[in-house]
């Protein structure tokens, strides 16, 4: 890999750290205190689980976006998919300040449901370009799959 490419995974691996960043900002401060007070699915899983499960995830999508940049930003099929993605990296930061922050399982559901449908979106568009990038999305969809049970039993159940 040369230097530029280097360069390229970091950003992209950092560009999606810090979204993770931003979410966890709006959860941290909840999760001991409105979070705790919550009824629970029983599928739920313990709060530690998240923070390594979450940092893997922006891992492996920061890897994905890498594969799909390294392709070519003056590659217009390699620009929208870039897009796509900045777009559910986007919800992906919105959701916990909808659900933790504003403490509202109901729109934090409403914006799962898109940012689920941003993702099929972005490894659609993923795929055209890196086969592997859309697999390396794989574990991310079904998380957010995961995470829209929780979120909707949650807002079933208070």
């Amino acid at each position: 890999m040369t230097t530029n490419d280097w360069l390229k995974l970091i950003i992209a691996i950092v560009v999606c750290e810090c979204a993770g960043g931003v979410g966890s900002f709006f959860t941290i401060r909840a999760i001991k205190t409105w979070y705790a007070k919550l009824k629970k699915p029983k599928l739920n899983p313990p709060s530690w689980v998240f923070g390594p499960v979450w940092t893997t995830l922006y891992l492996l999508m920061g890897f994905a976006t890498f594969l799909v940049w390294q392709n070519g930003f003056e590659n217009p099929y390699v620009r929208i998919a870039l897009i796509i993605f900045v777009i559910q990296l986007i919800l992906n930061a919105i959701w916990p300040a909808i659900f933790f922050g504003a403490h509202s399982p109901r729109w934090g559901f409403a914006c799962i449901v898109i940012l689920w449908l941003a993702i099929i979106a972005t490894m659609t568009a993923f795929s055209n370009i890196s086969p592997l990038a859309t697999w390396l999305l794989l574990p991310y969809i079904l998380w957010v799959t995961f995470a829209g049970y929780l979120n909707f039993e949650i807002w079933r159940l208070n």
